[in-house]
């Protein structure tokens, strides 16, 4: 269940993924579910479009502090991290939520900050999408794992069943990737945590698959993307 995760959760994944939206819809369902602050990071200044930041007011809104660059704009591409993203690291009584950025790049901004990560006090979540092109196998997911965990300098914990294509997403999608996130749990020992999809896909699943089902509502699209 979401509320019995590490205090400190990471999201990862590649272009298209849908690391941005999982992130979101997990920090929304986390705030109902858990007293004291919630912050919510989003380190992606790789990528200009579907960044979590877009959606601060609303998060405000919710009661989640939302932390990103220290540069007002929502698509102006600057490689800047407001110093505010390490306070709840510090704190433990906040319940912390990263969006990183989409490849080696976007996780070298984490590892700036790797030493103030605890062991056993985090984790970091793999988002897979089997739709995408260089996710599309066990090896390629393998490869970009380990990519991302030596420039971020932490550990992946956990994989995220996010197989998808937006609002064309099918039962058939979900278990297409959910095939391929057991052939990389098997191989490097990573648990299946989540499975993540289309709120109006959830009562249409097997009821024996591997990891929780994450409801997806679609935040960073609007009606009509």
């Amino acid at each position: 269940m979401i509320k019995d995760d590490k205090r400190v959760r990471l999201f990862i994944g590649h272009y298209g993924s849908g690391k941005s939206e999982v992130s979101i819809n997990y920090v929304t369902q986390l705030r109902k579910m858990v007293d004291g602050e919630v912050a919510f990071a989003d380190l992606d200044i790789v990528n200009v479009y579907f960044r979590t930041r877009e959606k601060k007011e609303e998060l405000k809104a919710m009661g989640i502090n939302p932390i990103d660059s220290s540069i007002e704009t929502d698509t102006l591409d600057l490689p800047a991290v407001s110093a505010q993203v390490m306070t709840p690291l510090h704190e433990k009584d906040v319940n912390y939520v990263l969006d990183v950025g989409g490849d080696n790049v976007g996780t070298r901004v984490v590892g700036r900050f790797a030493e103030h990560f605890v062991e056993g006090d985090y984790d970091m979540f793999c988002v897979v999408n089997a739709n995408r092109e260089q996710t599309q196998t066990a090896e390629d997911v393998i490869r970009f794992i380990k990519s991302m965990e030596e420039t971020s300098k932490l550990k992946v914990t956990g994989l995220i069943n996010n197989t998808h294509f937006i609002r064309q997403t099918t039962v058939e999608d979900v278990l297409k990737g959910q095939k391929l996130a057991k052939e990389v749990s098997e191989l490097t020992g990573i648990p299946i945590k989540y499975v993540s999809c289309l709120r109006s896909l959830v009562d249409l699943l097997p009821s024996d698959l591997e990891g929780d089902i994450l409801p997806i509502d679609l935040y960073m699209r609007e009606i009509w993307m």
